[in-house]
């Protein structure tokens, strides 16, 4: 009856579809509210409005970590201290504010951010005056500087300009500058401040002073390792007394309803307030996830949302398209970038890693002061007006800890952010293949005769997905033995012919004492708590349950221990997981998830605090549990890679997880929705993600499920999903000629997988995104700016997605100046240069693609049916010369299944052509492999095919490096195309060799 019920909720909520009036706007938020008041009265002054904070310049520091200085507000009697400090490189720096005498400590998270994040560099004074003092973030003339202002206290930062003269540097950022920095203290409870009736107050939970330890450390956490206790438990501090005037906000209530939902909020308000403003800058990105464009929209004044951006992970069925409301899952990270007419790029990101719940507004100001700039003594300049963007963000409660990470490239500033939390973890293989999923395929036939059918009609794949119905009874570490009476065998089938397969694992727990998972956690004390210190029970697909507390250690430890085949064991190393509902989703709590004054880590930590890392910490014992199971070898580096997809998501996650868009629809909107979302995912650090093909809810009709596959396989995730009450929808159920053309947009995802793979391997080595927006690989190129219909696969491929009905072309700007060549990825044809703007057809078999002009890509052509088995087929190198004749490329080798590359057994190849000649050599900018390592550097160069080639050449010859003679080689040439298809230079990838072309 229980899970009739839960089901009866779940399809409710489906049929009803996204509703607004259920989920919270920023004025059923008191935190929210009040603050955005507070901004709203920004033209009086900071001391009219309560506000106003300054510097005690005779406290101010300077040591080996950083400076600090004490600072207070006029109106509040509780002092912060504020600390800044850079890390090595002297381009990213470091902005704390902390109570010094706390009544409770402030949650600061765990598992999010690596060691690196907390490595220092030295500050040096480059310039001080009584009213402040400008600091260098570093050593040399390009590391970046801040001046900070004690009275009000405000911060700039200064970052050099990209390619400019040494000690050039210019305003990127300013910290409280408008003035509504508010902090918000913990006090002691002041009468007649609660929302509803006295007698109404919920009991403080027996740990009231309690709160996490300051532990920004990943704590061994990538190897699997279980963090110290010390990272989630209470620390005791020195109280105040809270006196303080709260005259600035009459809004500050504790307990407060949502519906029929009750938040005793026991430690009273917490939040925190703070403005960013970027000056010179125009355009905005980030602040993911939600179905929103690319260059984000004002959320105060004209032309943009009323609402701000939400940050609050949530379970929402049916979301809508452009709209400020946040989904699964966050990272709170806001990109600017920018380029004023005739001067270089600017780029700048602020990180402020707080998985409490959050709002951002944006607005854009068209007359703001310029942008200050600074000589190397550190004298200001300063003078005139130019656009700016401001940002004001709210956190319901957490620390402030903020990062700037000053570029000056784009690439530069996702290195930075690589720094601090991680790149993408590199994906096995046959994870960037195509993946077919269902809620739910019916049973083990069914699997069987789905590859059957594929193999039949060669259509290449790699993963078959299982949704919730394959378990017994939504039990998860179970098979429903009815539908699948010999699991294992059907694993093994799928894997004698290179598949794998993804099973479900949802972090709610069916609360049956008969269950085993539910048995052993329950007397462990393994499940999150209510403000009442009791086990908290949600509904969810199984009905009742309880859901695992994965803040603790021990938790995410006995999560991994399911995992591992002895207790799993119908399970085998072929089956991969998918983390889903992880937000958490509780189908009767408040907005469907969690109650925030919930209890983690033995009532030390409430869920408000952590809500929106609770997905992450689920993918992080997943990710833990399948290492540990794959563990073979006296090193542990033969075991196989993981594979995990997350919906919910916090920034880090991409060290552990892929991550998809989430429950879409199958709307025309929705797809063109998807290109700006995974963009915004892609620049936030979630390289390796994807939107569900054909969409989740409803039945595309054949054009629109043909056109989404055509623009999925250039996404870096590639699966077709879909709900269980639409019809099925596999490929070839749409006949001729549809069959044709996803089976032909498919092939040529694995034909592109030699570079989707190099890719992956830039992304894992220093963040740099897959997919990217046109501005990104064009930074000077303003057009681009706001661009979000046509994307970058790497910075060699430009696809432009058809995302309505009934289209034949598709209307393109070409970014890049006029010495910008694109080529036709289908004709190989020369089409146009940068800053033209051409009508490109797009019949049914195929949707735009161009090649960039200096681009050098790999490939490999022969059909197979999976990823896997392609390992040693021969290359393909196409290259598309520049406007000068040269192109440059790589490729990255390892064995595409093991730990083994992080012992050296890769090879990273430079593709390099000049002046008729193509070079092979190891790349001098990459990592070196081991000498001698197994890295599939073997397999042979069949065909180079050369763009752009006029005339055919006298002879092409081809010599491997060390003085071997060049061996004469076959071609053949198109001149109305302007091809030149080399044949069989057959030499392996991973020598060194050239190619020379001599022409007539």
């Amino acid at each position: 009856m229980a899970v009739l019920l839960a089901l009866a909720l779940a399809l409710a909520r489906g049929a009803a579809g996204f509703d607004a009036h259920k989920m919270k706007k920023c004025e059923d938020n008191s935190f929210c509210r009040r603050h955005r008041a507070f901004a709203a009265e920004e033209g009086k002054s900071p001391e009219a409005r309560g506000g106003a904070y300054a510097a005690d310049g005779s406290t101010f520091e300077l040591d080996a970590e950083g400076a600090r200085v004490v600072v207070a507000s006029a109106t509040h009697k509780v002092p912060l201290e504020l600390c800044v400090s850079a890390l090595p490189g002297g381009l990213t720096a470091r902005v704390r504010l902390r109570e010094l005498e706390p009544l409770r400590r402030r949650f600061e998270p765990p598992y999010v951010l690596l060691d690196a994040a907390r490595e220092t560099t030295p500050l040096t004074v480059v310039r001080e005056e009584a009213g402040g003092v400008t600091l260098a973030l570093g050593a040399g003339p390009r590391a970046g500087q801040l001046r900070l202002d004690f009275s009000p206290l405000r911060l700039r930062f200064f970052a050099p300009v990209d390619g400019g003269a040494p000690g050039d540097l210019v305003e990127v950022a300013s910290f409280n500058a408008r003035g509504l920095l508010e902090f918000e203290h913990y006090r002691s409870r002041a009468e007649g401040r609660a929302e509803g009736k006295a007698e109404d107050k919920a009991e403080t939970p027996a740990a009231a002073d309690g709160g996490a330890a300051d532990s920004d450390a990943d704590a061994d956490a990538d190897a699997g390792a279980s963090a110290p206790d010390a990272a989630v438990a209470a620390a005791a501090a020195p109280a105040n007394d809270g006196s303080t005037d709260d005259s600035w906000a009459t809004d500050l209530v504790w307990e407060e309803s949502f519906q029929t939902h009750r938040d005793s909020r026991p430690f009273g308000p917490a939040a925190i307030g703070l403005d960013w403003t970027l000056p010179g800058f125009e355009h905005v990105y980030g602040l993911p996830e939600r179905a929103a464009p690319l260059n984000l929209k004002n959320t105060r004044g004209d032309g943009g949302y009323a609402e701000p951006y939400r940050l609050y992970n949530l379970d929402v069925f049916e979301y809508v398209t452009d709209s400020p409301f946040g989904l699964y899952g966050a990272v709170p990270l806001v990109l600017a970038h920018g380029a004023a007419a005739g001067k270089r790029a600017r780029n700048v990101g602020i990180f402020w890693p707080n998985p409490s719940e959050m709002y951002v507004d944006v607005l854009r100001a068209s007359t703001a002061p310029a942008p200050m700039s600074v000589d190397a003594s550190g004298a200001p300049a300063s003078g005139g007006t130019a656009p700016a963007v401001q940002t004001h963000w709210v956190a319901e409660s957490g620390a402030l800890d903020v990062f700037v990470l000053l570029g000056p490239s784009a690439k530069a500033v996702s290195r930075q952010y690589a720094t601090l939390t991680g790149g993408t973890q590199l994906p096995p293989l046959f994870a960037l293949g195509y993946h077919q999923c269902r809620w739910n395929y019916n049973d083990q036939d069914d699997i069987l005769a789905l590859d059957k059918k594929f193999e039949e009609l060669d259509f290449p794949y790699d993963v078959l997905w299982l949704d919730i119905e394959y378990t017994d009874g939504k039990r998860y570490f179970t098979w429903d033995e009815r539908k699948f009476p010999k699991p294992v065998a059907m694993l093994d089938a799928l894997a004698s012919r290179g598949h794998k397969m993804v099973l479900i694992l949802d972090p709610h727990i069916k609360a049956d004492d008969a269950y085993h998972v539910f048995s052993e956690a329950k007397k462990a004390g393994h499940f999150v708590r209510t403000a009442q210190n009791a086990t908290f029970d949600g509904w969810c697909w199984p009905g009742t349950s309880s859901y695992l507390d994965f803040l603790l250690p021990e938790v995410r430890g006995y999560w991994a221990s399911k995992l591992q085949l002895a207790s799993f064991s119908q399970s085998t190393h072929s089956a991969h997981v998918w983390n889903d509902m992880n937000e958490p989703s509780v189908f009767n709590g408040p907005e469907v998830t969690m109650h925030k004054d919930c209890l983690h880590a033995h009532g030390t930590v409430e869920h408000r605090e952590l809500h929106n890392m609770y997905g992450h910490l689920h993918a992080m014992a997943t990710h833990a549990g399948l290492i540990e199971r794959e563990a073979l070898g006296p090193t542990g580096k033969e075991r196989g890679r993981t594979f995990i997809l997350t919906r919910s998501f916090f920034a880090g996650s991409q060290r552990y997880t892929a991550v998809w868009t989430g429950d879409n629809m199958a709307k025309w909107d929705h797809l063109q929705a998807s290109v700006p979302m995974l963009l915004t995912l892609s620049l936030s650090g979630i390289a390796f993600c994807g939107a569900d093909v054909g969409g989740f809810f409803y039945n595309p009709d054949v054009e629109l499920l043909v056109r989404w596959y055509q623009v999925g396989a250039y996404q870096p995730f590639f699966r077709a999903h879909a709900h269980i009450e639409t019809k099925r929808r596999e490929p070839w159920l749409f006949g001729e000629p549809h069959l044709s053309h996803m089976r032909e947009a498919v092939r040529e995802r694995y034909r592109l997988l030699p570079y989707i793979y190099t890719l992956a391997a830039e992304a894992a080595l220093d963040g740099v995104p897959m997919m990217r927006p046109l501005w990104y690989e064009f930074e000077e190129d303003a057009p681009t700016f706001a661009q979000e219909d046509v994307f970058l696969l790497g910075g060699a491929l430009l696809v432009a997605p058809v995302v309505s009905p009934a289209q034949t072309s598709v209307t393109v700007r070409l970014p890049g100046g006029a010495e910008q060549r694109w080529y036709n990825a289908q004709t190989l044809a020369l089409v146009g240069v940068g800053g033209s703007t051409l009508a490109l057809p797009a019949p049914a078999e195929h949707i735009p693609v161009l090649y960039r002009g200096g681009a050098v890509v790999p490939r490999r052509e022969r059909l197979r049916r999976a990823a896997s088995q392609m390992r040693y087929d021969p290359f393909t190198i196409l290259v598309a010369p520049d406007n000068d004749g040269g192109a440059a490329g790589e490729v990255y080798l390892d064995d595409g299944e093991t730990h083994a590359y992080e012992d050296g057994h890769f090879a990273w190849r430079s593709l390099s052509y000049a002046k008729g000649a193509l070079a092979c050599a190891e790349h001098a900018g990459r990592p070196r492999g081991r000498a001698g390592a197994p890295t599939g550097g073997e397999a042979l160069v069949e065909r180079v095919v050369l763009l752009g080639v006029p005339k055919a050449p006298a002879r092409v010859t081809v010599a491997l490096a060390g003085g071997a003679a060049p061996r004469e080689l076959g071609f053949t040439h198109d001149p109305v195309g302007q091809v030149l298809v080399v044949r069989k230079p057959g030499v392996p990838i991973g020598a060194d060799w050239l190619l020379s072309v001599a022409t007539l």
